[in-house]
């Protein structure tokens, strides 16, 4: 019954204190999609403010065509401001940006703010139609590709280390979607995500994230895929990104706990709404995350009060209302 789950699921949990690493997408992932321009001073302000509540993983941008994703034309800009931020200060969260290719790699890895970029993400789909529609490649073309892009970040960490020998080690992330389901393609096979995760860990990704990425999921059908998923990854190589189209996120990041994944993807107000469900919310909010963990006596790092702020800031800038049912309840207990 739900008692003997919850003392099985706290028991899991417990071993492993402190150890919930929040990768927070909304500068890159939760704003790509918005219609209204954003100034490159809100976006800086954003990530200020992220970092000042705790956030140690930032997603801040991407080198993509600005001819299909105009709100990150500015990528280049924001790291620019963010390398004059912190020249006097070291402590600053780890920033990641997204490259769909070879040409958006060697964008980022040619502009003199590459030392702010501590990661790239590439993004995969365990979904054929999907990856088609998506990123017009079939799923064996895209690893070429990525095997390419793999191939000058390592060429590129050995020819940047330092004078002890030491690389400065830009890492890749992968992204894997439609893990549970795809719009055009239905429901997708367990395997057809294990198989694609091994693909990708093989290229070199030291993490991979995987996508709830039209939000369908639940906790019957994300253990499932999770448990076809570990016989070829070990817990610490992946990262839950599930989107609440559902309602779900919460309880399928639980089950990704229960199965020792202590890396979650979430973005501030729950910004980045899912292209596929007309009026349907997208990325799990981080507040809501946040308030979770902290509930189960799980360490983040991150202040929630400040992060409601964060999110409080971006909705006004946005002229929108967050997602975050934890930031309404905040926000009206202060009222109070």
């Amino acid at each position: 019954g739900c008692d003997r789950y919850v003392r099985r699921f706290s028991g899991n949990v417990s071993r492993n204190k402190d150890a919930v690493k929040i990768v927070e997408v909304g500068p890159r992932d939760g704003l790509q999609n918005e219609p209204q321009p954003i100034t490159i001073q809100d976006k800086l302000e954003l990530i200020r403010m992220l970092e000042s509540a705790g956030t140690s993983n930032i997603e801040v941008g991407a080198f993509v065509s600005p001819k299909w994703v105009p709100q990150m034309a500015d990528s280049d800009r924001v790291l620019e401001d963010l390398l004059a931020r912190h020249q006097q200060n070291d402590c600053r969260a780890r920033y990641s940006v997204l490259v769909p290719n070879l040409k958006g790699l060697e964008k980022a890895l040619q502009a003199p703010t590459v030392q702010m970029i501590d990661e790239i993400a590439i993004f995969a789909a365990a979904s054929e139609e999907f990856s088609k529609r998506n990123i017009n490649s079939t799923i064996e073309k895209s690893m070429e590709r990525f095997r390419t892009v793999l191939e000058h970040v390592r060429q590129y960490n050995d020819v940047h280390k330092n004078s002890n020998g030491q690389s400065p080690a830009i890492r890749v992330r992968g992204y894997v979607s439609t893990v549970i389901a795809c719009p055009y393609q239905g429901d997708i096979v367990p395997k057809q995500v294990a198989k694609v995760v091994e693909q990708m860990l093989d290229l070199g990704c030291y993490e991979i994230s995987l996508g709830d990425t039209i939000g369908v999921g639940t906790a019957g059908t994300t253990r499932p895929m999770l448990e076809e998923v570990l016989h070829v990854a070990k817990p610490s190589q992946l990262a839950m990104h599930c989107h609440d189209t559902y309602g779900q996120a919460l309880t399928n990041i639980l089950v990704g706990l229960e199965k020792d994944i202590f890396t979650i993807d979430s973005s501030i107000a729950g910004l980045g709404g899912c292209p596929y469900a007309k009026g349907a919310s997208g990325n799990v909010a981080t507040e809501d995350v946040v308030y979770m963990l902290d509930g189960l006596g799980l360490s983040t790092g991150i202040d929630l009060d400040a992060l409601v702020d964060a999110g409080d800031y971006i909705c006004q800038v946005l002229n929108r209302s967050t997602e975050s049912k934890v930031a309404r309840a905040l926000r009206a207990k202060r009222v109070i």
